[in-house]
């Protein structure tokens, strides 16, 4: 790939000669509806790079080639309709009038994978225009999405943010895909996208489409409940330089940059991205962890200890018939704090660099070749906590694009940090937690402590002897009082036993070898050195009688963590992954364009699940003389992939370890079996025994028919309306699920169940563990929700907004021990204005959203998000003359509870001043 990206460069600047035409040229101003000028809008000739933007007296000037008139003129700005404009030869004195744009103006790429006015989309969408992408108030652009319609957004920390789209929210986004030029922005070895992280930068954002629902049939299996495609600025078209600086509280700085140029009429480069830093939120969630997860738990405050959300290596110990009166009960270590283990550097940082070339071969055929590359420090949740540290990707591109076709090829690298261990990177606060009670204690006189035969003995053990002795001394002591005996306990374990403390060069000293340390068992180190690979291409076939799209794509994984995360190991090499497909899409108009009929199919071919078909069929009526009121309603198929981590996992998080599941499957018994041990394992309870048999095949694909009808139109010239009803149903619906069995798949027998009983303590050296998986369900798993937008534009002064999004899993009643990970509020609204005052100097916009509270499900934690109260603002003031916009503004002005992910910290107040200058 690196070879045919130097190639490719190469070609691109080979000279571009005998280009020279025959031009002439046109003048002319550009003014709103009460004829005052417009700076900034864009003249191009369309089906060409030439073009210009308007000085600040709303004046343009360019050449045209009249040999091939008529010349038509685009005239398009952020906020009014754009304008085709004919001429059949030069003018000098022309004067163009911009409307405000209606919503039924905009033009989307998204739904059908070629343009088409958003009026007559088949299913829902939502865009989000440039205006409406500088509104935006939150760190990251993905988070600044949950004020629109039916987007829920998830974050595990400040920059690092989810979207989804119709339920199944989560912090990784693995039911949706994330698009930035149709090139993926996943971390392959996650399967997750970091927010923005690796996608365009954000000032060079055109725009932001999202289409709602199934789009397998013209994206692939795992675009199953959504996409997000991000539109970048063409060079050609958008040239000039930007910076945003800005600054704020939680020692925000953030600096962004853009700038295009145009390179003679042939060639344009371009360069963007930039970096933000803060002080991030830190996890301190004090709740005791779900019983769905720690069965053994004890309630929050108990003198036993207790398993705590962000509390890690407070591992439980339940006692035999050894710890006398302690027999059958658990107790729990003291842990470390998320701010004890990342010790207290809770600084945040992304920055992204993205430059690209492109070159037009002809009038008609464009090349790109573009890079870049992405790096944070952030916290990422998923099945455990992770400290991401100096973790990024780079990404190559090659485009060539004609009128009716293009060819697109890409590769993503991610890494964290070096291989080398003495190299910082990411690691899993989980493992850090646990790995720390395993060391050596020290005793009071500075001594490592040993047991009488010499062996080492480590905090957890001796925390545990102590507090043991302790409680059996002082139950019998006062009279048999058990909370009595539990606070004596922990007091005496405590003060005689204490665990690592936070602070000391002991602790400092094990914590720095762990978190180097990618060994699993003796460290927390994760390592990241997947590739994903794509090439696709797509034609469209335009006719009187009916319009075609076909296109297909094969795309590659090559997993690696050296054994941290996946199954793959630093000597065995990367885990080779593939799937290819091939759609095609039909439409054509009735009835004077007013019906458009469409089917689209997509056949898909997995290496581990072998082939799906995805169709889409769907209708849009439109009525009136302006097709102002338009009708929709579609059908579709999708199929989901697990993602390639569930694939292939192999991660001990000490109480289970999770295992991938694509070969044949896993045998063994419920979780309810520790409940009945040893009785249970009598030869008289063969019988009781057998009813707690598990079994899972190896994983298929997820199944979803979904259905929708929705309303758009244009009540009024000032009155929008966007609404949609949804009803999904799900096949082979993938959850985790946990049971106890061997990890090769075999189910274990009954000396195996003795030898691992209780099942609570991670012993490599046996066969036999509380296991965690992803497989499917064996019931139709239903929901439906539905939505609704308003806009109302009073004047360039105000426009008025407000949506309502409404969600309901109507499958209930899962198999015990399955988690289905709605995770998304029954009831969001949001509240907004914004505006142009002082002749379009002084921009202003807010927006109130309220979530419902709602039930979060995930592997690492389980528990209610309670209700969010947010309101976001900004406000900029235009010097024209200087090119600069002053700006003051933030996210979530009253530091309300904002909770997006249960276990990750309430997303709290951020508000920021800074400049923003933009010369063309």
């Amino acid at each position: 790939m690196r070879h045919l990206f130097a190639g490719f460069l190469l070609i691109l600047w080979l000279p571009l000669c005998g280009w020279a035409q025959n031009v002439q040229t046109v003048r002319g101003t550009v003014q709103d509806e009460a004829g005052r000028p417009l700076p900034g809008v864009t003249v191009l000739i369309r089906g060409t790079g030439t073009g210009d933007a308007t000085n600040e007296q709303g004046a343009f000037e360019l050449k045209a080639d009249f040999a091939k008139a008529p010349v038509v003129l685009v005239v398009s700005f952020v906020g009014f309709a754009a304008q085709n404009i004919p001429l059949s030869g030069p003018e000098t004195a022309l004067v163009v009038k911009m409307r405000t744009s209606g919503m039924l103006d905009q033009v989307v790429v998204s739904a059908s994978r070629i343009e088409e006015s958003i009026g007559q989309v088949p299913v829902t969408v939502e865009k989000i225009d440039q205006r409406q992408v500088n509104n935006i108030t939150t760190p990251d652009l993905v988070s600044g999405l949950a004020r629109f319609k039916s987007i829920d957004v998830s974050n595990s920390s400040m920059l690092l943010t989810s979207f989804s789209t119709r339920g199944f929210s989560s912090s990784r986004s693995d039911r949706v895909i994330q698009l930035a030029d149709y090139a993926d922005t996943q971390l392959p070895s996650l399967s997750s996208n970091f927010g923005n992280l690796l996608g365009t930068p954000i000032l060079d954002v055109a725009s932001v489409e999202v289409v709602h629902g199934p789009a397998s049939a013209l994206y692939g299996a795992n675009a199953f409940n959504g996409v997000l495609l991000t539109n970048s600025k063409d060079p050609f078209k958008d040239t000039g330089l930007s910076v945003r600086l800005r600054g704020g509280n939680r020692d925000l700085l953030d600096g962004q940059l853009r700038y295009a140029v145009k390179l003679g009429e042939r060639v344009a480069f371009k360069i963007s991205g930039g970096g933000i830093r803060a002080n991030d939120f830190t996890g301190n969630n004090l709740d005791a962890t779900s019983k769905l997860l720690e069965p053994a738990n004890n309630p929050a405050g108990s003198n036993l200890g207790y398993d705590a959300v962000s509390v890690y290596g407070d591992a439980g110990n339940t006692f035999g018939a050894t710890g006398g009166a302690l027999a059958g009960k658990t107790v729990f270590l003291p842990g470390f704090s998320e701010a004890d283990l990342i010790t207290g550097n809770n600084l945040t940082y992304s920055v992204k660099v993205s430059p690209s070339l492109a070159v037009k071969l002809t009038d008609n055929i464009k090349a790109t070749a573009s890079y870049r590359y992405a790096a944070t420090n952030t916290t990422f949740q998923a099945a455990s906590r992770y400290r991401i540290v100096n973790t990024g990707a780079q990404q190559g591109k090659l485009a060539i694009e004609g009128r009716n076709w293009v060819v697109r090829a890409f590769q993503t690298r991610d890494f964290s940090g070096g291989r080398d261990p003495q190299t910082d990177g990411s690691y899993n606060l989980g493992f850090l937690g646990g790995v720390l009670q395993l060391q050596q204690a020290v005793g009071a006189n500075g001594q490592p402590v040993v047991d009488a035969s010499g062996r080492p003995v480590t905090y957890a053990q001796r925390y545990f002897g102590t507090y043991a002795a302790a409680y059996n001394a002082a139950l019998q002591a006062n009279g048999g009082n058990a909370d009595a005996a539990a606070l004596t306990a922990r007091t005496t374990a405590n003060t005689v036993a204490p665990v690592l403390q936070p602070g000391t060069q002991a602790f400092k000293d094990a914590r720095d070898r762990i978190i180097h340390n990618p060994t699993p068992g003796q460290g927390a180190r994760l390592i990241l050195r997947s590739v994903l690979s794509e090439a696709s291409g797509q034609y469209n076939f335009n006719s009187e009688i009916v319009d075609v799209v076909v296109g297909g794509s094969y795309r590659r994984y090559d997993l690696g963590s050296d054994g941290s995360l996946l199954e793959d190991t630093r000597e065995s090499g990367r885990i080779r992954n593939y799937e290819y497909g091939a759609y095609a899409q039909a439409s054509r108009a009735f009835l004077d364009d007013h019906l458009k009929l469409a089917a689209a199919g997509r056949v898909d071919r997995f290496q581990n699940f072998g082939t799906a078909f995805s169709p889409r069929v769907s209708a849009v009526y439109s009525v009136g003389a302006e097709k102002q009121h338009n009708f929709r309603t579609s059908y579709s198929r999708a199929f989901r992939a697990a993602s390639q981590d569930a694939q292939y996992i192999r991660l001990d998080v000490g109480r289970a370890i999770l295992v991938g599941n694509v070969g044949a499957g896993f045998r063994g018994y419920t979780t309810g079996l520790a409940t009945q041990l040893p009785g249970i394992l009598a030869p008289t309870r063969a019988a009781d025994l057998a009813a707690l048999e598990y079994q899972s095949p190896g994983l298929k694909l997820e199944k979803v028919n979904s259905g929708e009808v929705g309303y758009r139109g244009q009540l009024t010239s000032k009155l929008f309306v966007d609404l949609d009803y949804f009803y999904s149903a799900y096949d082979n619906f993938i959850a985790t699920r946990n049971f106890i069995g061997n990890v090769d798949g075999s189910r274990p027998t009954t000396a195996q169940i003795g030898a691992a009983a209780p099942f609570r303590f991670a012993n490599a050296a046996l066969p036999t563990r509380v296991i965690q998986i992803n497989t499917n369900v064996d019931q139709t798993v239903k929901s439906q929700g539905a939505g609704i937008s308003l806009g109302y534009t009073f004047s360039p002064a105000l426009t008025a907004t407000g949506n309502y999004s409404y969600n309901a899993l109507i499958t209930k009643d899962f198999q015990p021990g399955t988690l289905s990970f709605f995770n998304t509020p029954e009831h969001k609204f949001n509240l907004g204005v914004d505006g142009l005052l002082l002749e379009r100097k002084l921009s202003y916009n807010a927006n109130f959203r309220r979530v419902s509270s709602y039930t979060f499900e995930s592997t690492f934690a389980t528990g209610t998000i309670p209700t969010a109260h947010v309101v976001d603002a900004q406000l900029g003031y235009t010097v024209a003359k200087l090119h600069t916009t002053v700006q003051v503004g933030g996210t979530n002005l009253f530091d309300s509870t904002n909770f997006q992910v249960y276990g990750a910290p309430s997303q709290g107040r951020i508000v920021y001043a800074g400049l923003l200058f933009d010369i063309d």
